[in-house]
């Protein structure tokens, strides 16, 4: 089940991939398999008991971010109060930022936080999967499995190698109406895929940096990158592929795959267009050209800040004038900027953010967002933080190098979702603060500085789609777009 993820402005651009990968390996072992795609659902929880009450399924697995956590706990309620039969296994980014969190606190002797969450997620769910989902759905569904399924370590025989990898089956797309999916780059419908996994920097506000399945980069290889390619143009028609890996610029094989890329489309007869992230300071007039050669006419960078004192408070390990060099790279080749930014850093000030607008201005990316830093579990905002001495319910992380603090507030992830990235104009809501900056007053330049800088470069805001409500009456099953079902057998 992919739960809805009510906090994007529109939800049915990307399907969700990992537990589509998921759900090809248990299709390839035999297992009948069905695909609740939530997406965009206002009613969800209609649904989700709708969709127990009729199925015959014995087993519920549910995939989560931090932010799609509240909307997964009241998903598993529904299931919960139809099934209570039914084993509940929960997967995904968010229990693998508790567990990497969990045990960094038991490494320290000091059980806390991500302690406690653990134990609220394992008094919900009856089986928590953490790490590398593909081979650990296994255990998970097997008679008398454990609470807890850690494939979250390199020496356990469920950590995927690149090896593994290229032996996966690709992501079920059959199991979702892709159909209902819409995206475009440079007006040609595009899908997403994953080419590699895994980022190997360190930036302070990044959820993940305790865990080895976010922090260890695993590659494909050129051809079987090439052959989902392939796949996806002749299934689906394709010719617009977002890359949603974390730097594609990371993989030293970058430019052969993006010849590799552009040699498709030469024996297919067909143009592609491409949109993905990279690192700025790894990237290359070299690496440009290629890209827009195999396609690419969109980059996505994570520049985060325009402040030379918060890219290094966060170890962005990147400067100001890599960052600018990257978009003038950038610009030569003809290739679109998307700048990806941030406020709420620790020791984030009037001025800083301001530097961050005078950046934005400079640089002139074709597109950018600006968004307010939450402090997830896995991260060291979170992971470090203490209580703080004279204020109950706030906790603080101070940047061992600069003495720059981030103060935040308590966040019950069950619950709250507010926090991400919401509409441009009026919709965030901060639970951080500085020594100079309240929450309030972080949002009030946060919304500033965007309203500006779009105004100054004559970039609209980004449209909302509104929520789809399933209307269904007695008798009617599920429609297409909310639910697949695969396997001999099936009904």
């Amino acid at each position: 089940m992919i739960p809805p993820s009510a906090f994007l402005l529109d939800e049915r651009v990307f399907m969700t991939l990992g537990i589509l990968r998921i759900a090809a390996v248990l299709e390839k072992a035999g297992h009948v398999v069905e695909l609740c795609d939530l997406s965009g659902i206002e009613n969800y929880e209609e649904v989700a008991r709708l969709h127990a009450r009729g199925s015959g399924a014995k087993v519920f697995g549910v995939t989560a971010t931090t932010p799609q956590l509240p909307a997964a706990s009241a998903i598993a309620a529904a299931i919960r109060q139809e099934r209570p039969d039914a084993r509940l296994i929960l997967g995904g980014p968010h229990i693998t930022l508790v567990n990497a969190a969990r045990k960094g606190e038991r490494a320290r002797g000091k059980p806390g936080r991500a302690e406690a969450a653990f134990a609220a997620l394992s008094r919900q769910w009856d089986i928590l999967v953490a790490g590398d989902g593909e081979e650990s759905i296994f255990p998970a569904i097997a008679p008398g499995a454990p609470k807890l399924i850690d494939a979250d370590d390199p020496a356990s025989p469920m950590f995927l190698t690149n090896q593994k990898l290229d032996a996966l089956p690709f992501p079920a797309r059959h199991l979702v109406d892709v159909e209902s999916y819409h995206y475009t780059i440079d007006g040609v419908r595009a899908l997403s895929m994953i080419a590699q996994l895994g980022c190997p920097f360190e930036c302070g506000f990044c959820g993940g940096r305790e865990s080895p399945m976010l922090r260890r980069v695993r590659m494909r290889s050129v051809d079987n990158i090439i052959a989902e390619m392939e796949e996806m143009h002749r299934t689906w028609g394709a010719k617009g592929f977002m890359l949603y890996d974390d730097e594609l610029n990371v993989n030293p094989r970058m430019v052969e795959l993006m010849n590799a890329i552009a040699d498709l489309q030469g024996r297919l007869g067909v143009e592609f267009r491409l949109r993905g992230f990279v690192k700025s300071q790894l990237f290359t007039d070299e690496q440009a050209a290629a890209m827009y050669r195999a396609g690419f006419r969109w980059i996505l960078v994570g520049f985060e800040s325009g402040s030379p004192r918060i890219l290094k408070s966060i170890n962005k390990k990147a400067t100001r004038e890599e960052n600018s060099r990257c978009m003038e790279i950038a610009r030569r080749h003809h290739l679109k900027v998307k700048a990806l930014m941030s406020a709420g850093h620790p020791g984030e000030s009037p001025e800083t953010i301001d530097e961050t607008r005078k950046w934005l201005l400079e640089a002139r990316p074709d597109d950018f967002d600006v968004t307010i830093i939450t402090t997830y579990p896995g991260t060291p905002y979170y992971d470090l933080a203490v209580p703080s001495p004279d204020r109950a319910g706030v906790w603080v992380y101070t940047v061992p190098s600069t003495g720059d603090r981030l103060m935040s507030y308590e966040v019950d992830y069950t619950k709250v979702a507010d926090y991400y990235k919401g509409a441009p104009e009026g919709g965030y809501r901060a639970y951080v603060f500085t020594d100079r900056l309240s929450a309030d007053e972080l949002v009030a330049l946060r919304d500033r500085t965007e309203r500006e800088v779009r105004q100054a470069l004559g970039i609209p805001f980004n449209p909302a789609a509104p929520a789809v409500r399933y209307e269904h009456s007695m008798g009617q099953g599920l429609p297409a777009r909310i639910l697949r079902v695969s396997g001999t057998g099936a009904a």
